[in-house]
């Protein structure tokens, strides 16, 4: 009986680890919102990373977290790094594209509570007196994080906070 129950719990195991297998290396987790406001209105929040605070969600994890900014004032090569005990963890951000009122890309690494690097996006498209906003993460997945997917959904936790940010930057720009 024991051996059985040993056997059919090895099977289990074995076919959750290959089902893990077999999802996509890639991710992408993406939100949009229309804000009543100009690109050009917009563009200065998201590309001056001492502007921030007034939208994103994750200044809020952790209010003892340290800050570090470095590189140019804004637009490509500006850099931030930020390093907290908390919810935060550790990592550091450069933004490596910026073109004026339409996109600003960013290189994203982690380091705490897990090793990870990943490409960010903000586009922005007018359309008449708004303007859509679009935040997305892309990046690869490695095993560990593909078996963790198949108990909790990344989109769903990552795009939570995206859509608080998203719904700050436009309480932000529209007030």
């Amino acid at each position: 009986m024991l051996g059985t129950i040993l056997v059919i719990l090895i099977v289990l195991i074995a076919v959750v680890l290959i089902y893990a297998a077999t999802r996509p290396n890639d991710f992408i987790v993406s939100r949009s919102v229309s804000i009543k406001a100009s690109a050009d209105s917009i563009f200065p929040l998201i590309n001056d990373f001492r502007r921030w605070p007034t939208w994103s969600p994750y200044e809020k994890l952790d209010p003892n977290m340290k800050r570090t900014l470095s590189g140019a004032a804004s637009g490509r090569g500006a850099a931030y790094a930020w390093e907290s005990n908390g919810k935060a963890g550790k990592g550091r951000m450069e933004i490596v594209n910026s073109v004026p009122s339409s996109l600003v890309s960013l290189k994203l690494e982690f380091e705490k509570p897990f090793r990870a690097n990943n490409t960010v996006d903000f586009s922005l498209t007018p359309s008449g007196d708004s303007t859509t906003v679009t935040w997305a993460m892309r990046g690869s997945r490695p095993f560990i994080a593909k078996l963790m997917g198949l108990f909790m959904n990344f989109d769903t936790l990552i795009g939570k906070d995206f859509e608080v940010g998203l719904a700050n930057l436009k309480r932000a720009t529209e007030a």
